[in-house]
């Protein structure tokens, strides 16, 4: 049982965009409960037995509440007219399993969207007018988007594109870089960091003059 209770605070509602991270904050809210466990159940406790103590009473009696909770976190953290599409559900799991089949996707349109994904993070490049924050706020926006399908994507990965894909007004930065550390350790925030603070250098040198 949790000590930490139970609260009718739920993540923000889903209206139907953006279900992968919606279906990551759920989980982690429901487990916040001990209550995460209850989705995948579709069946009731065992009736009580006769000579029980008081706390197995108390403790049947939340484990029958524990679905209401569910039903009521889940009801509660989606929008009216997605709710419209679960109203009929009467356990946690038929609800859940609802959503995910419609949102969610077959396994092969999941797989198209990671085709897709993939390709589109193979032909991103950084663009003149761009910053390096800019770049990299875009490159990891596509990422999240390729783990949320469920991809792992290492950080060297990522660190990879970035340097191979800078405009050649970075080239001397790169090589500076690589004469005091070994580039495929640098981690991306190190990374960004570096190249950003030569962006402010050269935007104070442009202002002095």
């Amino acid at each position: 049982m949790s000590s930490l209770g139970f609260s009718p605070t739920v993540p923000p509602v889903f209206n139907g965009e953006g279900y992968h991270i919606w279906v990551l904050k759920m989980k982690t809210y429901l487990q916040v409960f001990d209550l995460w466990e209850v989705v995948n159940l579709d069946v009731e406790p065992a009736p009580l037995r006769a000579n029980l103590t008081v706390a197995q009473i108390r403790q049947h009696a939340y484990e029958r509440t524990k679905k209401h909770k569910v039903m009521s976190c889940i009801q509660n953290s989606v929008s009216d007219v997605i709710f419209a599409r679960i109203m009929a559900c009467e356990l946690p799991k038929q609800a859940w399993d609802k959503l995910k089949e419609e949102f969610q996707g077959t396994k092969r349109k999941r797989h198209q969207q990671l085709l897709n994904l993939r390709r589109d993070f193979e032909k991103l490049k950084m663009k003149e007018e761009e910053t390096v924050k800019q770049y990299s706020d875009r490159i990891m926006a596509l990422v999240n988007s390729i783990r949320l399908l469920g991809e792992q994507f290492s950080e060297a990965r990522i660190v990879e594109k970035v340097i191979s894909t800078l405009p050649k007004r970075y080239g001397p930065k790169i090589s500076s870089l690589e004469d005091l550390r070994d580039l495929t350790s640098i981690s991306l925030t190190e990374l960004i960091n570096a190249l950003y603070a030569q962006e402010q250098r050269k935007a104070s040198r442009l202002e002095e003059h």
